[in-house]
């Protein structure tokens, strides 16, 4: 049962990080007014309110006017649901838990606002920061020494590229990003975050520009792949750099 009131919680997170995806990027408060459809203003009740079981028995519209709700919706809530179960299981009841949940939910809300208009807004940022004093004075899950470290190796290198480049490879919301980022994981995973995000996203650019989905004046977001990396290093990362340095 544990497991499931973890994912429960966590859909209900994810039910109020798609008011943040939606609402910060065109300056509205995440607060007020209600939650309604942003097609006929009705306000939801509680019923049109269940994380992804509304979507679903509502067939993906709007109970008052029928217009179609994204897919996004439900899928961030169950993404966000998985987020907290997986830590949960992987972590277990250890104060990198709660560190873990916080960072999680920063990288899901600036995938979609980065994929959607291409911006990490400062204020999603200086949350993350916030969080994470807060997070260390009072569950202190790791050492500053190795999260300033971790903020510089990670922030460092993407603010090199932006200034050689003069920002056309890299904005500088990836290197403030990266920067939190590093505070959390530390100067090790940080690392490991940095290359595979390069990795991510080189391959997928790749892939893009052979299909014509893009071209070469195309801009893509970094974010969503440093978000990808990041993930990937919360959970595997250890054992990924103990496996790279067996080799």
């Amino acid at each position: 049962m544990d497991f499931f009131y973890v994912f429960l919680v966590g859909t209900i997170i994810g039910s109020f990080l798609n008011v943040i995806i939606y609402r910060i990027p065109i300056g509205e408060s995440i607060i007020s007014p209600p939650s309604h459809c942003g097609n006929c203003d009705s306000r939801l009740r509680p019923l049109d309110l269940i994380p992804i079981l509304s979507w679903i028995a509502l067939k993906g519209k709007c109970r008052y006017c029928s217009s179609k709700i994204s897919y996004r919706y439900p899928f961030v809530e169950l993404l966000t649901g998985g987020l907290f179960l997986f830590t949960y299981i992987a972590v277990g009841i250890d104060q990198k838990l709660v560190a873990y949940l916080v960072l999680g939910c920063m990288l899901i809300i600036n995938t979609f606002i980065d994929m959607d208009h291409f911006i990490l807004p400062n204020i999603i940022l200086l949350f993350g920061l916030i969080a994470f004093v807060l997070l260390t004075v009072f569950l202190p899950f790791i050492s500053w020494r190795d999260s300033f470290l971790g903020a510089f190796v990670g922030a460092v290198p993407l603010l090199i590229l932006f200034l050689l480049t003069k920002g056309r490879g890299m904005g500088p919301g990836d290197v403030k990003f990266m920067g939190v980022i590093g505070l959390y994981l530390g100067w090790k995973l940080s690392l490991l975050t940095l290359f595979l995000s390069f990795i991510l996203g080189g391959i997928f650019g790749i892939l893009l520009l052979a299909t014509r989905i893009k071209d070469k004046t195309d801009a893509i977001p970094f974010g969503p792949w440093i978000a990808l990396a990041a993930f990937i290093s919360m959970y595997w990362g250890s054992d990924i750099i103990s496996w790279y340095l067996g080799l």
